[in-house]
């Protein structure tokens, strides 16, 4: 039995590795406020978190609208979806508390272990269908419906009464019952464990008629004697303890995978509830195929700003159908990098299956996200920022593909005007021609201003609004590159005066 919550046909692998750029998307996405406000104090949350929103992509809108019906449902059944999860984590801390007996090396110890914990699994299992049949009802999406079904299905009452029958009988109150065979030298072999006929007699009858038999006692004190027995007692019962154990496992597995996957959607819920206590709109997205250009949102925020000043920041608006460059230009301190920010957010959220903190995103799916933006110098001085720039820039070139989307903030800075304008015009020149979407936040005026000149297809400038008395109100705008970044509206608000 499979969750098949995360995918229509496979599990969700907890053991891909995590992309190369991960440090990187972290850092200059906010992702660790954005991760601890789903996860709370939950690390198995944060763990599964991290991985779905940098490796749980889904590049086929139909992947990415399958697992948004089951963050649906659990939003609207909050209570239902923690008592899954809650219940999942329980029998899991019950495997870990009560069971060792894989590190034993003795059947008996394995087969008396794996009993007990088997015990503990079967009130899990018959807890879990119980809480199916009280909540199938109100889920809607494909994912919890299928989990549901198979629950019932499988889990049936005789299912149940089945492994009570057998775990009482593997504790054989009335004896192990062994055969086997002499083999080279008399040495035993084949040891089969066997099912004790039942003895349907009247009890009268059976303590008058008894039947003739061949018995051994052991003395007292012999030792060697009770150690040759119970290796005889542990041959016989060996191939059962082994098979016990593995279905022990394997229901572990099960609740292991199912806490996994329904740990994304707690996660989901988790942050819903932050945002929407913040009074932030929340959206779910509209993927659409790789390669159509498209990239329209309206009320679009940054969630970790949000989550951090805890209260609501101003939302923006873009429309880039058909552009393959966002050239974002402006006012210092204006929210273009909060706003650069935002939309890799929004694709991440958009790809892996989540919300989008927006009030409304249309976007195409991507194969990959990357981003280089500035860094601080180089502590050690074993280069200089424009060559630890270019370095970054040649690795994260060597990993792309047609269809991938980079976010550049203030890169080739670390240069002249004049010098790192050309450099951002070959590099956004060539990754365009490679049909790669570019998303560039600029002070180079010069670079800019050429695009907007030329008229440059395929290209969507935008400006930090700045009002007329200096004021920035943290939208952009489009509208043609300016000359300034206003600079001195910052000196004047830090030193009060033109100096």
């Amino acid at each position: 039995m499979k969750a098949l919550l995360m995918h229509r046909d496979r599990d969700f692998d907890l053991q891909q590795p995590l992309p190369w750029n991960e440090p990187a998307l972290m850092q200059d996405l906010a992702l660790p406020t954005l991760l601890e406000a789903m996860a709370g104090d939950d690390k198995v949350i944060f763990d599964v978190a991290h991985r779905a929103l940098l490796t749980g992509w889904g590049n086929d809108p139909e992947t990415i609208r399958y697992r948004q019906a089951g963050v649906q449902d659990a939003l609207a059944n909050p209570l239902a979806s923690r008592e899954l999860y809650a219940l999942t984590s329980e029998a899991i801390e019950g495997r870990r508390r009560g069971f060792f007996g894989v590190l034993s090396r003795y059947p008996s110890s394995i087969l008396y272990e794996a009993s007990e914990l088997m015990q503990v699994f079967a009130v899990m299992l018959r807890r879990l269908r119980d809480a199916a049949r009280a909540h199938a009802a109100s889920f809607a999406s494909e994912g919890f419906c299928s989990l549901f079904r198979a629950v019932e299905s499988e889990l049936t009452d005789d299912y149940l009464a089945r492994i009570g029958v057998h775990l009482a009988e593997l504790k054989f109150k009335r004896g192990t019952l062994i055969s086997a065979e002499l083999g080279p030298g008399n040495a035993g072999r084949g040891y089969v464990l066997r099912h004790p006929t039942k003895d349907d007699r009247h009890w009268l009858r059976r303590l008058v008629e008894r039947p003739p038999s061949y018995t051994f006692r052991l003395a007292e004190r012999d030792e060697a004697g009770a150690r040759a027995l119970s290796e005889l007692r542990d041959r016989g019962i060996n191939q059962v303890a082994n098979m016990l154990a593995q279905a022990v496992d394997h229901i572990e597995g099960f609740f292991r995978m199912l806490r996994a996957e329904l740990a994304f959607y707690i996660g989901c819920l988790n942050l819903q509830e932050r945002l929407v206590a913040l009074g932030e709109p929340i959206c779910f997205p509209n993927p659409l195929p790789a390669g159509q250009l498209e990239l329209r949102a309206r009320g679009l925020y940054d969630p970790s700003l949000a989550l951090q000043m805890q209260r609501r920041v101003v939302g923006n608006a873009c429309d880039a159908h058909g552009k393959s460059l966002l050239l974002m230009t402006g006012a210092n301190q204006g929210g273009k990098s909060s706003f650069l920010r935002s939309l890799g957010v929004a694709q991440l959220m958009m790809q892996c299956g989540m919300f989008v903190a927006a009030e409304s995103f249309d976007g195409e799916v991507t194969p990959g996200l990357f981003t280089h933006y500035k860094r601080e110098e180089d502590a050690t001085l074993k280069s200089g920022k424009l060559d630890e720039e270019l370095v970054r820039l040649s690795e994260l070139v060597d990993r792309l593909e047609p269809g991938a989307m980079v976010l550049f903030n203030e890169s080739f800075a670390a240069t002249n005007e004049r010098e790192g304008s050309e450099i951002a015009r070959q590099v956004v020149s060539a990754l365009r021609q490679k049909r790669v979407k570019v998303l560039f936040v600029t002070h180079l005026h010069a670079f800019a201003r050429e695009l907007f000149a030329h008229g440059v297809a395929g290209v969507l400038f935008l400006r930090a609004e700045r009002l007329e008395d200096g004021t920035r109100t943290f939208r952009l705008v489009e509208g043609e590159p300016l000359a300034t970044s206003h600079g001195k509206d910052l000196y004047q608000r830090i030193f009060g005066s033109d100096g």
